[in-house]
């Protein structure tokens, strides 16, 4: 590290967090400062298999000092039938004390695909009552294409445990009544951050024995048009995508496929000002199931992909 960027000790004391989203030049300086904990939210073919190495073997190419936050394996409840369901409070400390994150600690989370699940772990740190977490702006892609540090090799767990203690917020996460609820509420926007196939019906779901199609009155706006070149869109172009949507409303809850990139338009609707945000855990995953949760297909109103 140059003497133009020394370390920087982050603490609650260090004044005001920067988050939910910081850049290369926020974290590069501070790798390896007290009290800051890197996660890797990686998922699927995303995690470690993206770089060419076995996920198995729990080696991976990943910013120096970063730690695994598996929202494939122990942090989700796989007691549910459902992927990616949000973990019980006692599992979520377990698993963050585990990873050396403290109450008074500061978290960055990134992802190899740019800003994909990384958003999803932020959110269930928020969601547990933990407010000291961003999301790295472009992930490991735009870290790697900067020049940034790189380590490789097995994982070796030298951190000492932390003591985190999850204080679950409620609101935060819900289930398909509150969605119901949200539907029929003038006050409130549901947000389905699937494709326009997908939400139209006119492509099959990749998840076997889902219904096609989406909810009564939701608003489609795909997760990728939250980001312009594996980056997130300034403030202003987001509130305008999401007001445009809502016609004004500030209460929103989002859903997806498996309540992973719903994440991704609670991150854009946070930075646009939004402060009335929930996600649907389920999302369609549990909305998609044959039941009596209604869905309809065909398109939407909607104000069209950003440029």
């Amino acid at each position: 590290m140059s003497a133009q960027n020394p370390l920087v000790p982050i603490s609650p004391l260090s004044g005001p967090f920067s988050g939910p989203l910081v850049g290369n030049d926020w974290l590069a300086p501070r790798l390896g400062a007290p009290g800051l904990v890197v996660l890797d939210a990686s998922v699927g073919a995303h995690r470690g298999a993206a770089h060419g190495v076995s996920p198995a073997r729990r080696a991976w190419v990943r910013i120096p000092g970063a730690r695994p936050f598996d929202i494939d394996g122990a942090l989700s409840d796989h007691s549910s039938p459902l992927p990616h369901t949000m973990p019980g409070a006692g599992q979520f400390t377990e698993e963050m004390r585990s990873l050396g994150v403290d109450d008074a600690g500061t978290v960055v989370v990134y992802d190899a695909a740019g800003i994909y699940s990384s958003a999803r772990a932020w959110w269930m740190l928020r969601a547990m009552g933990f407010d000291r977490a961003a999301v790295l702006d472009g992930g490991l892609p735009a870290w790697a294409a900067a020049g940034q540090p790189l380590e490789g090799g097995d994982l070796v767990a030298a951190w000492p445990r932390g003591d985190f203690t999850a204080r679950p917020r409620a609101g935060l996460v819900v289930g398909s009544s509150e969605v119901v609820a949200a539907l029929a509420d003038p006050a409130s926007a549901v947000f389905d951050a699937r494709s326009r196939e997908r939400f139209s019906g006119a492509a099959p779901e990749p998840r076997p024995g889902l219904r096609g199609g989406h909810m009564p009155n939701a608003l489609n706006l795909p997760f990728g048009e939250t980001q312009h070149e594996g980056r997130m869109r300034p403030a202003p172009e987001l509130r305008a995508a999401f007001s445009d949507l809502s016609g004004g409303r500030e209460k929103m809850v989002f859903s997806c496929g498996s309540g992973v990139t719903a994440c991704i338009l609670a991150l854009g609707a946070e930075l646009a000002g939004y402060r009335e945000l929930s996600v649907y855990d389920g999302s369609w995953s549990e909305w998609g199931l044959p039941s009596d949760l209604p869905v309809v297909t065909g398109e939407a109103e909607s104000g069209g992909p950003l440029p």
